[in-house]
This record gives structure tokens, sequence and C-alpha cells, in this order.
């Protein structure tokens, strides 16, 4: 039985019908036509392997048109466009004795140690390069970093084995919401202290990303987030609609679709744990579209294998939007709209909610929360 067979006719119910939910969405709403796709990346998905076996076929195949990620999840893909060697392992052994002998775990995933020294290596002798040295948005710093990737990985003799080498070659935009939280951002701080130039601009990855976004949407196309895990890329990838509404005063109603796949509870008040509708309560989702929207609690490593092979067996590959190639295009009409609006001041009208009723009439209920 084909996995797309199993999944609609035996995950009938529970998160097995959340997860056949989130790929019936994935296939007949979210990826035909020309929407946008974005994704976002938390937990160790790459050093499990699913960048070669899944986000590489996702982005072969069209599927994904902006990423937003760990900085952690490329610095690991990395191992990969390198030839340098991961293993199976166990989550039972003794971590004193692998730190002894230069073995470094991640759950049931061991490499040595040497494997963080060379990638390090890499990183500090391509930022080096005169085109790194000037400030600029983590989507241009991967790109670039992609670049030379794919260089190495032709020399060695590689296919297909990197996630950022993909992303190079097919103009994908990738974001990391905490550029100095990895072992990337940790050499290029290394780095300047050595005189480099090399600074991130999160100022621009805040207004690209939100630029990707107001395209599709002034376009007429859906804007459709897939969420894996949850954290920081979470965040960065829905806030791009409160910035546009909230912060700019650009009318806007929100991202159309929304899945995510997370382990995470939402009554601990965790953003990873964090519901659509909730989203909706800040203009983060459309809310006409609340119903389309899917939460299926089951870990990546599970669901993502799952909906890569469903959607492959579903769709036809879609036309690569190389969305990077546009990037200062994308900005400019942001600009420009935010530019129209004028001085900004605070109005209900852009989310067309209605005026506040004060009183009696107010809905809000309870005791307030002091801070």
């Amino acid at each position: 039985m084909k996995v797309a067979d199993l999944m609609d006719q035996a995950f009938l119910a529970y998160n097995g019908g959340r997860l056949r939910e989130a790929a019936r969405l994935l296939t007949e709403k979210m990826l035909p036509g020309d929407g946008l796709l974005g994704m976002s990346l938390t937990g160790a998905l790459t050093p499990a392997g699913l960048g070669k076996s899944c986000l590489i076929p996702w982005m072969k195949a069209g599927f994904v048109d902006w990423v937003v990620s760990t900085g952690a999840n490329l610095y690991h893909d990395l191992h990969y466009g390198l030839d340098l060697h991961l293993h199976q392992g166990s989550p039972f052994l003794d971590d004193v004795r692998l730190h002894q002998d230069g073995v470094v775990r991640i759950y049931d995933v061991l490499f040595d140690y040497d494997v963080l020294l060379d990638t390090d290596a890499f990183v500090r002798q391509v930022i080096q390069g005169e085109e790194f040295q000037r400030v600029m948005g983590t989507d241009e710093f991967h790109y670039l970093l992609g670049k030379y990737v794919a260089e190495r990985g032709r020399k060695l003799g590689l296919r297909d084995s990197s996630v950022l080498a993909t992303a190079y070659r097919y103009g994908i935009p990738i974001f990391t919401s905490s550029p100095g939280d990895s072992s990337i951002g940790m050499n290029v701080a290394a780095m300047a202290l050595r005189d480099q130039a090399l600074q991130f601009d999160v100022n621009r990855d805040v207004n690209q990303s939100a630029s990707i976004v107001y395209d599709a949407k002034s376009s007429g196309l859906t804007s459709s987030v897939f969420i894996l895990g949850g954290g920081s890329p979470k965040n960065f990838m829905l806030q791009t609609e409160p910035q546009i509404q909230e912060v700019m005063g650009i009318a806007e109603k929100g991202h159309d679709y929304f899945l995510q796949c997370t382990d995470a509870r939402p009554d601990t008040g965790g953003l990873s744990g964090a519901t659509p509708a909730e989203a909706v309560s800040w203009g983060k989702v459309d809310p006409q579209t609340l119903p389309d929207c899917v939460v299926a609690y089951v870990d990546s490593t599970v669901s993502l294998p799952l909906l890569t092979a469903y959607c492959l067996s579903r769709l036809p590959r879609r036309q690569h939007k190389r969305l990077y190639a546009r990037r200062d295009e994308l900005l400019k009409g942001l600009t420009q709209a935010y530019l129209k609006v004028g001085s900004v001041t605070k109005t209900r009208t852009q989310r067309n909610l209605p005026k506040r009723a004060t009183g009696a009439g107010r809905q809000t209920q309870g005791a307030t929360c002091r801070g």
C-alpha cells in the first residue's frame, strides 16, 4: 500500500486523523495554484537526516517558497554538504564516556567532535571573502553561504546533500530569526573580533519577510504557513501579518492557511503550543479560513516524512518562484505601500474591527492582569 493510500484509509481519528487533515489541506488548498507556502523549522531536524530525506525533495518539487529556520538546523545541514559523517546511535549511552572519546550526541544521533571543528573552519574561511564584508540580511547571507556549499558539494561529487545548497540553486530565501543563536552566528561573532565587517541586518529580515507575504496577498495569491515545531521561527513567520497590519497600518486579514506539527501543549502559554485560533486574535491568521487550519500533535520526525510522501505522490511539481531574485523588488513594494499609508495613528479600521464597547457593554470578563 502506498503511504498516501495508507493515510487516507487508515489515519481516521485522533492525531492520525489530524495528520490526514494536514495532508489534504496541503494537497487541496495550500499547494495547488500559485499561492505561497512558507515553512518554519524548529528542533534538530537536519541532524536526523530530514534535510536530505524530506526538505530537499520539498524544495526540488517547488512546494516551499520561503523558509524560517533555527541557525542550528542550518549549521548541522552543513555537515552533510561537506560530506562529514553523522551516525545512528542510542539515547542511553554514557555521556561522560562519549565526552572523553570526543563524541557528540543529539539524542540518538552521534558524531565526532571534529565534525564541529571542520564545519566551523569552513564557515570562517567562507565569510572572510570580500562579498561578506558588509551588513546583510540573513536571507542574503544564507544564499551566499549556500553558493559555497553547492560548490564544495560539486567538487566532492555529492548530489542533493544540503538544504542550503538546494535553496541557493532554486532561489529560496532562508531567514534565521535569531542569527546569533547557533554555531554559525558564533563563528561570525568570533570573526568580528578579527575586524571582519559581516553583520546581520535584522531590520531588513523583518521587513523582507513581511514583503514576501504582502506581495502575495496584494497580488491575489494565498499565503500559507507550514510550521514544524514552534519557537522563534514560528513567531517570525507569523509576525509578518502583524508587521503589515498593526505596525505599518496596511489593511490585511492574515495568513490564509495554517498547518503546524508540534508536541507542545497550548495550556502552558508558550508560543510553540499556541493554536491558530489564538493567532486569529493577533491578526496572524485570516478568521475566515480558521476552519481550514490544522494542528497535528505529532513529532516532526514522524509527520514530515509521511506528509512528504503524501504530497509527492498526490501533486505534480510546482514552478519555482525564485523569490530571492525578487528580494529588492518585494521590499520596494512594501516600502511604497507603507509610505502611502502616511504617518501611522492608532486605528481599528485597518483590521475592520468594531469600536470597543465601554462600561457595562464591555465583553471582557475576569480580573485584570497587572504587570
